[in-house]
């Protein structure tokens, strides 16, 4: 590779880092380190919700050194993903540019953050991986994680994962793989922004049973007519829970809800989201080696 390629790459990189780093900004809300986080607008502020320690005495430092107090707009725990709103819109605040597409394995990436007022912290790496869906432990369901090889420093989580075009691949934090370093892709970290800000909450729901992944019948699949080979058998029930109200019972084989399989329990997990909580939803079981549906109205977890 001749030198002029390197310093061409090199050049783009430091370029792709001072734009992003123009909407990244320091998140002043626990006592040790602070953290970062992404303009997502004039007045809002995307973080990790992890970093959020206290929601009083909160202050966000923009790129330009400005100091503005904020409060909690919204917080998902499961998500790890917070929503600051400033006390007031800075007109001249850079928000941040998406990009127009998904992270790629392989890709160079610079993983960005602010964690003090002497400006922004960068290090370089590559995507080494994109899956899921996985649980968080914390209580949520990640559909898709992003992972680098780059090094997230103390008080990067809430900082972008930036391409090197300057846009935004993702949010990056440490508080949803027992500390490892992950990042939630730009299009589920904006689309919970979206409903944080409107909401204040992500609500999911539950049935209210215990169950395990069990093979279907042969026969059983042939009266589904569509090609399922697993669902969830019913092993307990609680009493007062929206199961028990629906009329589910040990021994049911749950395969699907509003009309979409459940092969697995991280898919019923997805299933009951906060499109669901609240409503009437039709869940479609086996009882007795027959399909059945039965409507049961999604309680809020």
């Amino acid at each position: 590779m001749s030198k002029s390629v390197l310093v061409e790459l090199s050049d783009a990189l430091a370029d792709a880092a001072e734009k992003a780093g123009k909407a990244t900004v320091l998140v002043n809300a626990r006592r040790r380190i602070p953290a970062s986080g992404i303009a997502y607008s004039a007045e809002l502020i995307l973080t990790a919700d992890h970093v959020i320690e206290r929601e009083e005495d909160i202050k966000v430092n923009l790129a330009d050194g400005t100091e503005v107090p904020a409060k909690v707009a919204g917080r998902d725990a499961g998500s790890d993903v917070a929503v600051l709103k400033l006390e007031r819109p800075v007109e001249t605040a850079t928000v941040a540019e998406v990009s127009k597409s998904p992270a790629r394995l392989g890709q160079i990436a610079l993983v960005l953050g602010r964690p003090s007022t002497n400006g922004i912290e960068a290090s370089l790496g590559t995507v080494s991986a994109i899956g899921g869906p996985i649980r968080t432990g914390r209580g949520g369901m990640l559909e898709r994680y992003i992972r680098t090889d780059g090094i997230s420093y103390p008080g990067f989580s809430g900082g972008p994962l930036v391409a090197a075009d300057g846009t935004v691949l993702g949010l990056n934090t440490s508080g949803l793989a027992n500390g490892a370093a992950v990042t939630i892709p730009a299009d589920i970290a904006w689309n919970i922004a979206e409903t944080l800000a409107k909401h204040g909450r992500i609500k999911r729901g539950y049935l209210g049973i215990r169950s395990q992944s069990v093979e279907i019948p042969s026969n059983s699949q042939t009266l589904l007519k569509r090609e399922q080979a697993t669902g969830l058998l019913i092993l307990s029930v609680e009493n007062d829970s929206p199961a028990a109200k629906g009329g589910l019972m040990v021994g049911d084989i749950l395969i699907a809800v509003a009309g979409t399989p459940v092969l697995h329990h991280d898919e019923l997990f997805s299933r009951l989201n906060g499109d669901v909580v609240g409503k009437s939803t039709p869940i479609e079981i086996l009882r007795g080696g027959q399909p059945q549906t039965v409507n049961i109205v999604v309680g809020e977890r």
